[in-house]
């Protein structure tokens, strides 16, 4: 494919941005440059959903017109997405005149292949705000159940669905009055005339993924598919429908069609061919949703390109919601928070760009937003893993620059390169999670390797600085070659790296060959340690002033293990406890309980610990943690092998074992006092 086409699905203009928009748009352009890191030629476009009844409804509140508002709220909009580094190649609108012709050309298609259907509606209307209410706008006992205040096409209660004229005692949330039954004549796409082709379409490989589809089959394809309303009678703000006076275009026909309008405005920019980004086989159009909206975009939208004669989507990305506490964001519940409030609390949006990548895979999955494990996140990897690797370093070598050529590392360098085609894989899979999970296994070996060759002890003697170059050389071009990998996700630090050592990140190969002979700037810092108590006022969970924590710890495990007889502190003063790193961890095949651990004290000092957490913990997840040992333990010769030490855990064991772990911050070798 010569071309790629990106798009998010298009905000409704009706509201501010808030953290749970940014998942999808943050992960849209972390894929979108990562394309473009790989030299492809991306295009990546937006606009705001403008029509409906909710966006007439407030500008008539607030006496003005549908125009202005959305005007604003576009602006609004554009600004809060700039200020989380989610970059646009073009944002415009779904009322624009390129919409307006698009949205015709498509409905004269479906038209001329006999899709289009009309028949009188049954539906509630406000007659005190002189209007047909779509089934947001009213609530009233469910049908099935008698949970009262619940919306108009489905029960949150018993999750049934129904017809908004079957609520029990309905009434308007625009005014609050019982609505009237009134007929109108109401247009359809007779999608089932599709339903062969669609059943075929999702099951080509790359298309959904297996969940989706597996999810549109049970639900939808396997029966016939429902005839889709594409009509709103008037008052509506939209697009009237040329052939049927009074009626206008639902939103959910004209919003799609907004991705090609905008793409038809940023041609129209930059002398591009339409047809060749939307009629041509050498265009891979990509779009990334919420799982919300898959039936639309993956049944209605493929049935409107395919009679319209349009390319289909290669590849529909759906994602899960950002969840607080383990329930959806909601205005209502009064639990959304927007990307202006983020902003203004003066937290970095790196923060956020990361903890999502760090949570979001190619499954279809929620994300718990969780201030302490954000903090954890951000603090422990990129402030004290990589960060870390240029703050330990850079200022050594300010004023000799780097090495003239580069030194002997061990093949840490090289191990980087050849992990750059997982990472790649992952961030192509849009599986961010694995790519962060291999770039901070990366950042572990570069910290280990800086913790053993400690230059700020060599550039103590004089006669070592040849030596210290070489070390700083080393440990920048493993910083820089993680930073090339995290550039997808965090930008600004790609710029401030960029500056720090003179050469700049524009291709995932830069990870490829290592830099030499160029000069350090001054260190400055790259990245702030979160605090979290800023994202936790925000939430609400943090009241000021807060109120005494209270604990509910039974004694149940001291009652099983009681206290050790007394000692003084000369006997403890023989047990050294000291910080060391997990470096390698692999499974004992001929125990059940033991896995072998290779433990860094800093400085190339190592030990080899049997520690019986088989049960509960996994290899691969143990490298790179911190943990306390008993370092001064008498080894212990075992069947498997000799024991140099103990780790230290709670628990009474078998799955309930917990390793203890430092505060970030701490470093292998020091001791536990």
């Amino acid at each position: 494919m010569s071309r790629i086409l990106v798009t998010s699905a298009l905000p409704y203009a009706n509201g501010h941005i808030h953290l749970g928009h940014l998942v999808e748009y943050i992960q849209t352009d972390i894929w979108v440059r990562y394309q473009r890191m790989q030299g492809r030629r991306t295009v990546y476009v937006c606009a705001d959903d403008t029509h409906g009844t909710a966006v007439m409804m407030r500008a008539r509140k607030e006496g003005r017109s549908e125009e202005a508002l959305i005007e604003e709220m576009n602006a609004a909009h554009q600004r809060d997405f700039a200020a989380f580094d989610i970059a646009f190649d073009y944002y415009g609108s779904t009322h624009s005149d390129a919409n307006r012709e698009i949205c015709a050309q498509v409905w004269g298609a479906l038209r001329r292949e006999g899709l289009v259907v009309e028949r009188e509606v049954m539906q509630l209307f406000d007659g005190e705000a002189g209007v047909f209410l779509a089934d947001r706008f009213v609530k009233g006992k469910c049908p099935r159940c008698g949970t009262p205040d619940q919306y108009g096409d489905s029960c949150e209660s018993c999750g049934s669905t129904y017809s908004a004229t079957e609520l029990v005692d309905p009434v308007s949330t625009l005014s609050g009055a019982r609505p009237e039954v009134r007929s109108a004549v109401h247009l359809f796409v007779r999608i089932e005339a599709m339903h062969d082709f669609l059943a075929e379409w999702i099951e080509e490989p790359g298309r959904l993924q297996p969940e989706v589809a597996n999810y549109l089959k049970g639900h939808f394809l396997g029966e016939p598919l429902r005839d889709w309303d594409v009509s709103r009678p008037a008052p509506y703000f939209g697009f009237e429908i040329p052939d049927s006076p009074g009626n206008y275009w639902y939103v959910w026909f004209d919003a799609p069609i907004g991705y090609m309008a905008a793409t038809r405005e940023w041609c129209a920019l930059h002398g591009e061919d339409f047809d060749a980004w939307w009629r041509s086989p050498d265009t891979r159009i990509v779009h990334f949703i919420g799982k919300d909206i898959t039936y639309f975009h993956a049944l209605f939208w493929p049935a409107m390109l395919k009679a319209a004669g349009y390319t289909l989507p290669s590849r529909i990305q759906v994602h899960g919601f950002l969840t607080m506490r383990s329930e959806k964001l909601s205005k209502s519940k009064g639990t959304q928070i927007f990307a202006r409030q983020y902003v203004e609390a003066n937290l970095d949006p790196a923060y956020l760009r990361y903890y999502y990548a760090s949570k979001l895979s190619s499954r279809v999955e929620d994300i718990d937003l969780n201030p302490e494990e954000i903090a954890a996140k951000v603090n422990a990897d990129l402030v004290g893993k990589v960060v870390n690797l240029a703050s330990r370093s850079a200022r050594f070598v300010e004023a000799t620059g780097l090495s003239p050529e580069y030194p002997d590392d061990g093949g840490l360098f090289e191990q980087g390169v050849r992990a750059g085609a997982e990472i790649a894989e992952a961030y192509e899979a849009a599986d961010t999670a694995r790519a962060m999970r291999l770039v901070m296994a990366l950042a572990d070996r570069a910290n280990e390797y800086i913790d053993r060759m400690e230059p700020w002890k060599l550039r103590k003697d004089p006669a070592r600085a040849r030596d210290v170059q070489d070390v700083c050389t080393v440990v920048l071009n493993l910083y820089r070659q993680i930073v090339v990998y995290l550039a997808p996700v965090l930008p600004r630090l790609a710029l401030a790296t960029e500056r720090l050592l003179s050469v700049p990140i524009t291709r995932f190969a830069d990870a490829t060959v290592p830099l030499t002979g160029v000069p350090v700037a001054p260190f400055t810092h790259l990245i702030q340690r979160m605090d979290p108590k800023r994202l936790e006022e925000l939430m609400g969970v943090v009241e000021q002033p807060a109120p005494a924590p209270t604990f509910d710890d039974d004694g149940a495990a001291l009652a099983a293990e009681p206290l050790a007889p007394e000692c003084t502190i000369d006997d403890f003063a023989k047990v050294d406890l000291r910080v060391a790193r997990i470096v390698q961890a692999e499974a004992v095949p001929e125990a059940n309980k033991l896995l072998k651990l290779t433990v860094s004290l800093g400085g190339g000092v190592t030990r080899t610990v049997f520690a019986g957490i088989k049960a509960a913990y996994k290899p691969e997840d143990l490298v790179g943690r911190l943990v306390v040992i008993v370092a001064n333990l008498a080894p212990r010769k075992m069947k498997f092998g000799v024991s140099e030490g103990m780790v230290i855990a709670a628990g009474p064991g078998g799955k309930d074992v917990f390793l203890l772990a430092p505060d970030s911050g701490a470093a292998p070798g020091q001791r536990v006092h």
